[in-house]
C-alpha cells in the first residue's frame, strides 16, 4: 500500500510540476522577456493590420514587391475556392533529384518567369536562391543578391527610387549569426510593408 501510495503522490507531483508549474512558467517567462517572438513574430502595417510573421515565408507575385523563394508546399497556404481544408504537407519540399525532368521543367519555367518580369537581368546572373525551394518550403528569407538584383524591376513599378530600395535592402539584411554562422539574409516581409507604406 505504501509503494502505490508513494507511485501515486510522485505521479500527482510530476503532473503539477511538468504539466502545470514548468509550462506556466515557461509562457510567463517567453512572455516578459521577449513577448514578440513567443507570439509568433507577428508583422503588422502602421494601421496595425496584421500581415504575417516574419519567420514564414509568404507568396508575393505583385510585381511593386520583392518575391521570396520558391515554394513546393505554396507556404503551407489554401485559399476560398479549396473545397476542403488544407490537407498537404506542412512543410517540406519537392525533393526532385537532379536528374528528374520534371525538376527542369520547373527551373526552365521560374527563370522565364523571372525574366519576363526583370528584363534587365541576364539568365546567368540570376542567383540560386530565386530558383530553388528551401527545406521546409516555407524560408522567409532570401540572399541580399537576390534582393537586389530585383530592384531595378520594383523602382520601375514603384516609383521609388534605387537608391531608396537599396537602402531598404540594406536595412532588412541580417548579418551571420554571431558573425560566423549561415550567410547573410534578406527578410522579404519587413521590406515589403516598408515599400507598401511608401506606395499608399
Amino acid at each position: 500500500m505504501k509503494v502505490l501510495l508513494r507511485a501515486v503522490t510522485i505521479t500527482i507531483a510530476l503532473f503539477i510540476i511538468c504539466g502545470l508549474i514548468y509550462p506556466l512558467a515557461m509562457t510567463g517567462i517567453s512572455q516578459l522577456l521577449f513577448h514578440h517572438e513567443a507570439n509568433g513574430s507577428i508583422m503588422e502595417e502602421t494601421n496595425g493590420k496584421q500581415v504575417g510573421s516574419e519567420l514564414l515565408g509568404q507568396s508575393f507575385t505583385d510585381s511593386r514587391f520583392f518575391h521570396g523563394r520558391i515554394s513546393a508546399v505554396n507556404y503551407n497556404t489554401y485559399n476560398s475556392r479549396d473545397k476542403t481544408a488544407y490537407s498537404g504537407p506542412g512543410s517540406g519540399s519537392a525533393n526532385l533529384a537532379p536528374s528528374n525532368p520534371e525538376l527542369e521543367k520547373r527551373v526552365k519555367k521560374d527563370i522565364d518567369a523571372f525574366l519576363k518580369a526583370n528584363p534587365e537581368v541576364r539568365k546567368d546572373d540570376i542567383p540560386a536562391d530565386l530558383l530553388t525551394s528551401s527545406g521546409s518550403g516555407l524560408d522567409p528569407d532570401i540572399s541580399p543578391e537576390a534582393a537586389k538584383i530585383q530592384i531595378p524591376a520594383i523602382s520601375k513599378s514603384t516609383g521609388i527610387s534605387i537608391s531608396d530600395l537599396e537602402k531598404i535592402v540594406e536595412k532588412y539584411t541580417t548579418g551571420r549569426t554571431l558573425g560566423v554562422f549561415g550567410e547573410p539574409r534578406f527578410n522579404v516581409l519587413k521590406a515589403n510593408i516598408e515599400i507598401s507604406e511608401k506606395i499608399k
